[in-house]
């Protein structure tokens, strides 16, 4: 019988925590879409590559707010089940406070390491995925992008001005500052269009010249008409991936390493591992592999719940300031985790923090049960 009163207990909070997570993740995922979107409006990607992008990042909101919603869930289950005299059923067939405390427990033990491997593998993983979908994307919104007057710089050394668009989706006086390339060059052509072409966009360019520059000489010459394949061209992205999209196999070896060095990414910059980012590594890696540990607090702190029935006069006090001491733990595990790797004193507190309030914290629940 036990066993079927904590199996309910742990359908009804798990049922609460994913039904929160998916409601608090969707709406914080539809702010940062907005957000996001100036990667069509200034970057020039299309919106097919805006949303895949948008959707690889879901993880990464889910694995901010999983202990948050872990909390909430807590704390609104057990205190339905006091006011609905629920709690009085695991009473009444001999489930102690403590026994009850110990179960919440192993139960956020599971998800701390649900968490440890959702922080260290996926939520990286689709960050990654997604930075590189915008890196391989190419400047298939260029054209929403060309306003009359202004300098277009959706691309990372390519600059385009447009004096005027017409009636028939043709360009009058167009400039192009092209130095992605060893050999730059500048073209100026009367008028132009954009022609999509199956697998091809190209920028046809008409009366113009082309000056092309290298350190040693300057070439110049007049054309008809040539064609600009705006498909040789990525946008602006960052090229190098940052710290919290890296696999954390390589952020691992970058901490434990003495001397500096190199790792290839396909379509990507080499990351460099050196002593100027040791310290922003540490940190991710603290956030993905200790920070989780916070969670089996957040769970005892949930249980003194259960210490005064509803009908007692501290039970409102001390529901509050359950609220109150988890709210303020959780903002001391984003604080602390800042200067977590400044200094070897900073991160010894760092590391000893959560062991040791777990202690003081479960003591004091088994004294205050005791007492009861």
């Amino acid at each position: 019988m036990k066993k079927l009163i904590f199996r309910n207990f742990a359908k009804d909070t798990l049922n609460f925590f994913l039904i929160m997570s998916l409601t608090v993740g969707i709406i914080v995922w539809t702010l940062q879409a907005v957000n996001y979107f100036d990667y069509v409006s200034q970057d020039g990607h299309g919106l097919k590559t805006y949303f895949s992008y948008i959707i690889l990042n879901f993880p990464k909101i889910i694995n901010r707010i999983l202990p948050f919603i872990f909390f909430i869930s807590l704390f609104y289950i057990i205190n339905e089940y006091e006011l609905r005299n629920e709690l009085q059923i695991f009473w009444t067939f001999g489930i102690t406070k403590i026994e009850f405390a110990n179960k919440i427990i192993i139960f956020s033990i599971f998800l701390t390491v649900f968490q440890i491997w959702f922080g260290s593998f996926l939520s990286p993983l689709t960050q990654l995925k997604g930075r590189e979908l915008l890196k391989n994307s190419n400047i298939n919104f260029f054209t929403s992008l060309i306003k009359e007057g202004k300098f277009i710089n959706a691309v990372d050394g390519l600059t385009i001005f447009i004096d005027q668009k017409n009636n028939d989706e043709s360009y009058s006086n167009i400039f192009i500052d092209d130095s992605t390339k060893a050999q730059k060059r500048m073209i100026y052509a009367k008028y132009g269009k954009i022609v999509d072409n199956q697998n091809l966009r190209l920028f046809k360019l008409f009366n113009g010249k082309v000056i092309n520059r290298d350190k040693k000489k300057i070439n110049v010459f007049e054309f008809d008409q040539i064609d600009f394949n705006l498909k040789d061209y990525s946008t602006g992205t960052i090229l190098v991936p940052k710290i919290q999209e890296l696999p954390s196999k390589v952020l691992l070896k970058c901490a434990m390493s003495d001397t500096d060095f190199k790792i290839n990414f396909p379509k990507y910059k080499s990351f460099v591992c050196n002593e100027s980012i040791k310290k922003e590594i540490k940190q991710e890696l603290f956030k993905r592999f200790y920070k989780p540990l916070y969670i089996p607090i957040i769970a005892i702190l949930s249980c003194f719940l259960i210490i005064y029935p509803k009908n007692n006069f501290k039970y409102q006090r001390v529901k509050k300031g359950i609220f109150l001491v988890t709210f303020f733990m959780l903002v001391i595990s984003e604080a602390t985790l800042r200067y977590s790797a400044s200094s070897q004193l900073a991160t010894f507190l760092y590391l000893s923090i959560p062991i040791i309030s777990f202690f003081i914290i479960y003591i004091s629940f088994y004294r205050s049960v005791r007492n009861v």
